[in-house]
């Protein structure tokens, strides 16, 4: 029997500067809005429209704390992730609900030179960033092709 798909993708700017907690545990918290925008030509006016929706996106353990550093408000960013729906009760005890993206990856589209040493090119999932100093461009892997092919 085939399972449910829930899997978000999305390419946007940071509205705000991402909000960063410490749970009990000592884990990290990073909540962040993410605006995507699409834009279309009205059919009778002929004048471009726009709309932008706002994300809540969360992030959580290492991944959080990698946001929290190197994410800033207008940032652009790619994040995976799932839908989720919380609830919680206000401060009059009414119950309220949440629906917010849990991101499982991240990575940081921005062209912007910074003094971070994060690796904006490769996914954040949650591992630390590299501090090695391998080359920024990997050998393709041999595939077992011959490249000297005559077409």
């Amino acid at each position: 029997m085939a399972r449910g798909v829930n899997k978000v993708i999305l390419i946007g700017n940071v509205g705000k500067e991402p909000d960063v907690r410490y749970m009990p545990n000592g884990n990290a918290v990073a909540n962040v809005t993410l605006a995507t925008s699409e834009s279309w030509k009205d059919k009778n006016s002929g004048e471009t429209q726009e709309r932008t929706e706002w994300h809540r996106v969360v992030f959580f353990r290492r991944l959080a704390e990698i946001v929290g550093e190197y994410v800033k408000k207008g940032s652009k960013i790619y994040v995976e992730g799932r839908l989720q729906t919380r609830k919680w009760q206000d401060q009059s005890g009414q119950d309220r609900y949440t629906t917010e993206i849990v991101a499982d990856e991240m990575q940081m589209l921005d062209s912007k030179g910074s003094s971070a040493s994060f690796d904006s090119t490769r996914p954040a999932s949650g591992s630390r960033p590299s501090s090695d100093s391998a080359p920024s461009s990997a050998p393709m892997p041999d595939d077992g092709f011959d490249d000297d092919i005559p077409f």
